[in-house]
């Protein structure tokens, strides 16, 4: 039996995130997005530990997939939220854990039906590999291998502390 992956810090990956993104955007014009739900956790961490002055966006690709048809609509889909004008932002899409690069298709796919941003960046916690699409973080503080039985969660407590947990599908 493999041995179980050591779990990374989720707090101090999103310290290490904001740190390796700070002097890379302008906290003028710069949005954040993120996907719901860990991704929304996350952007809103970084938006206040960078001081960003557009109020984050949060983002429910559910619609926008591409295995909508053989899934159908997630139990608990939200309304997405964008507080800001797309066309022509520069926009950082924050997700907690990067995979295939569908889910990023799709948050794309989504924010062009608000307009058409100047630039789309794309910031994660944790890259575990085995991607689909080729789409690549600008910014990812930690890197995990993991088999496709597995995947790696991110969980919110009730005092707002984010952890990650090891789940099998």
């Amino acid at each position: 039996m493999p041995a179980t992956p050591l779990l990374p810090d989720a707090e101090g990956l999103c310290v290490a995130l904001a740190a390796a993104m700070r002097g890379q955007v302008d906290p003028a014009i710069t949005a954040l997005v993120g996907i719901h739900t860990g991704g929304v956790w996350v952007a809103e961490r970084l938006h206040a530990a960078l001081g960003l002055r557009i109020p984050p966006g949060a983002i429910d690709v559910s619609f926008y997939r591409d295995d909508y048809h053989q899934r159908g609509l997630h139990a608990n889909a939200r309304a997405s939220q964008l507080p800001f004008d797309v066309e022509g932002a520069h926009i950082v899409i924050v997700d907690d854990v990067l995979y295939t690069g569908r889910t990023i298709r799709a948050a794309m796919n989504e924010l062009f039906d608000y307009g058409r941003p100047a630039r789309i960046d794309l910031a994660v916690l944790s890259d575990r590999g085995g991607r689909e699409l080729p789409i690549a973080p600008t910014w990812c503080t930690h890197t995990l291998g993991l088999p496709a039985a597995q995947m790696l969660a991110l969980e919110r407590a009730p005092d707002g502390g984010l952890s990650f947990r090891l789940m099998e599908k």
